[in-house]
């Protein structure tokens, strides 16, 4: 399979990105969701980050409150590093466990791996290609207070905890732009997939 590295700011797009290659036959693991099921009750990061943190960012039923987590994590960067130094290494590894798993499945086609962090934690140097997805920084900031309740002040600090994206896309492949419509979006996706499946097809052709 053509391992690729899909990334962008949050709130840009990129999760409706990752959803259009997977219509389109990419296979694609979203760490995200990874990082989701390492959160579950019972789970050993879940109770170094309840350790680290404490109960103040547990909801009633004992679940980890994400956007409470996410209020200490992105107005201080050394709680927020602390976050990260518990939860990448496991999500590394869950990853690197589906990416055998698919290989094993289907050797063939373009493997998509969706990862918010992956510059900053220099994850996307074991990909062949880096995808970059950006948009229009004021649509952003609305788009992340509309989907996630936020205002404008928490919002703004989640976009200025991570990396500036031109740094993101001076690193890219390819780029996405979903500034425009959905419509738009599909057919820069689509036409960045067919170069990809080229790739793939050169690569098996020379191996």
């Amino acid at each position: 399979m053509l391992h690729v590295g899909l990334t962008g700011n949050i709130a840009s797009g990129k999760s409706s990105a990752a959803e259009v290659f997977a219509e389109m036959g990419a296979r694609v693991i979203d760490a995200d969701r990874v990082a989701h099921g390492l959160l579950e009750r019972g789970t050993d990061s879940y109770c170094r980050i309840v350790d680290s943190f404490g109960g103040e960012i547990l909801d009633p039923e004992g679940r980890i409150d994400r956007r409470r987590l996410g209020n200490i994590v992105f107005f201080d960067e050394e709680k927020r590093r602390q976050l990260n130094r518990i939860t990448h290494p496991m999500v590394d590894a869950e990853i690197e466990r589906r990416i055998a798993e698919l290989e094993r499945e289907t050797p063939d086609g373009i493997l998509i791996v969706d990862a918010a962090l992956m510059v900053e934690t220099g994850g996307y140097r074991r990909f062949s290609f880096l995808i970059v997805v950006a948009c229009d920084p004021v649509l952003q900031l609305g788009r992340l207070m509309q989907r996630s309740g936020l205002t404008e002040l928490q919002a703004k600090a989640r976009m200025e905890s991570q990396m500036p994206i031109e740094e993101k896309k001076r690193l890219a492949h390819y780029t996405i732009d979903t500034s425009g419509t959905f419509a738009e979006t599909r057919q820069q996706v689509s036409a960045i997939y067919q170069d990809l499946v080229r790739q793939e097809r050169s690569r098996r052709g020379g191996a």
